[in-house]
């Protein structure tokens, strides 16, 4: 009988994944993300032990470096779809996994195939899943996203600003009142 993939449990480690990917890609310091994720490959080649609290740290770890061939997207697809966990013989033909982290691969399979697989199942969720946040777009068209909080606290503002006059602001100067520019009435 084949395993089934937890669905719940794949959005959670999704999410947290993503979280974390996204809290370390940032412009002004374009290798965070590298150098955190070096430092994560280490500690789980270490201590692989250490997925049992952390298990998003693997797909993060494995973001990006992971490769799946067309014929391989369709069966995932198909596999996640139904949620079922692929045996590991259809799954070690499925995925690409970069030279450098072979010796991680290795070790965390020797601690859990399954945890291996699940991860390797978020990161196809994050690269090709269409309801996806690093496959979609955050928010309005402008790629920003605007709380509650942050709209009463515009609104108030305009609020604040309609109805007053320019003489009611501190400091205001009206010597340049009369100005007119030529072609400009009064």
């Amino acid at each position: 009988m084949s395993k089934k993939f937890d669905s719940n449990r794949l959005q959670q480690l999704k999410t947290d994944a993503f979280e974390n990917i996204e809290s370390y890609n940032d412009p002004d310091t374009p290798k965070a993300l590298a150098n955190f994720t070096s430092q994560i490959k280490k500690v789980l080649e270490a201590d692989p032990e250490m997925l049992q609290s952390v298990p998003e740290y693997l797909p993060v770890a494995l973001y990006g470096r992971v490769k799946f061939s067309p014929e391989a997207k369709l069966k995932w697809a198909q596999w996640l779809k139904t949620n079922q966990q692929p045996h590991w013989d259809q799954f070690k033909t499925s995925v690409a996994f970069n030279n450098d982290d072979l010796p991680l691969v290795k070790t965390v399979r020797a601690y859990s195939e399954s945890l291996l697989i699940e991860a390797c199942a978020v990161l196809y969720l994050l690269s090709f899943e269409s309801s996806t946040p690093l496959s979609r777009g955050h928010g309005d068209e402008d790629g920003y996203e605007e709380d509650e909080d942050q709209h009463d606290e515009r609104d108030q503002v305009a609020d604040d600003y309609e109805g007053r006059d320019d003489e009611d602001e501190d400091g205001y100067d009206d010597q340049y009142d009369e100005i007119t520019f030529k072609g400009e009435g009064r």
